[in-house]
């Protein structure tokens, strides 16, 4: 992979004689959260390869081995306006089908993916992660509606998967193997070979004409598209009704205790 961009947040690599790219989110000490400054990077990257012909197949995926990423940076400072009609959502922009790219994106996933991630993951054609992967939705512990992610998470698992998943916090993960089982992963690798399995599919996927992949990637997306559609129209004034304020939200967060089940 030779480097092509890259910005505070995110590393972006292309390997053009493959016509993949591999976008990383690049904030490890931050266990690869999002901030807004790594938000704009990403909404400008899926729409920067919209015009480059020469990349036909993406992979995002998060540096290290401790996560992919853990959702919108609590230390961001996101002003709201005061109408439960009105939110403003900095992650709602993150994914490729939110900026019109219809290139086939695939997510490796190493260490946890919660909350934020799932706009990424709900957005990508498949998910491949390794062993010691692990999924869960911390919102409701903290006092927040679980909608957007939810959203995405029911057009890829069975609906009760989905609502326990929601509705339990923080106090359960869901392991790489039952997100395999349910439908979320669609293939398993050993511990840290997720990156290498997603790209080797990433490349196979690019050596097949471009005019016939994007369209098969559209006419997917076209089979649940009005549903999830409709389903997003109702999240922003669900989230403002049921968040706590923040200084609530911020309490509990503060007042987190260490402890999960693996499921």
């Amino acid at each position: 992979m030779s480097a092509e961009a890259g910005g505070g947040g995110l590393a972006v690599n292309v390997d053009k004689g493959a016509g993949v790219a591999v976008l990383t989110l690049d904030r490890q000490d931050r266990l690869n959260a999002v901030d807004l400054a790594t938000a704009a990077e990403l909404v400008a990257a899926w729409r920067e390869f919209r015009f480059d012909d020469t990349v036909r197949a993406l992979v995002v995926t998060g540096a290290g081995r401790r996560a992919f990423c853990t959702g919108i940076d609590r230390a961001a400072e996101v002003p709201q306006p005061d109408s439960p009609y009105m939110v403003d959502d900095p992650l709602a922009t993150i994914g490729p089908k939110a900026n019109d790219l219809w290139k086939p994106v695939i997510a490796a996933v190493n260490g946890i993916a919660c909350g934020g991630a799932f706009y990424l993951l709900g957005e990508s054609e498949f998910v491949v992660a390794d062993e010691e992967a692990s999924f869960f939705d911390p919102h409701t512990t903290y006092g927040m509606v679980s909608a957007y992610e939810s959203v995405y998470l029911a057009q890829r698992m069975p609906f009760g998967e989905v609502a326990r998943m929601a509705l339990m916090g923080t106090a359960e993960r869901v392991s790489a193997r039952r997100a395999y089982e349910v439908g979320l992963v669609s293939e398993l690798t050993p511990p840290g070979q997720a990156l290498a399995a997603a790209v080797e599919c990433a490349t196979v996927i690019a050596s097949y004409p471009a005019e016939a992949v994007q369209g098969t990637v559209r006419a997917l997306w076209s089979a649940q598209e009005a549903t999830r559609a409709a389903a997003l129209a109702h999240a922003p004034q669900l989230v403002s009704l049921g968040n706590l304020p923040a200084e609530r939200q911020a309490k509990l967060f503060s007042a987190r205790r260490p402890g999960f089940r693996l499921r």
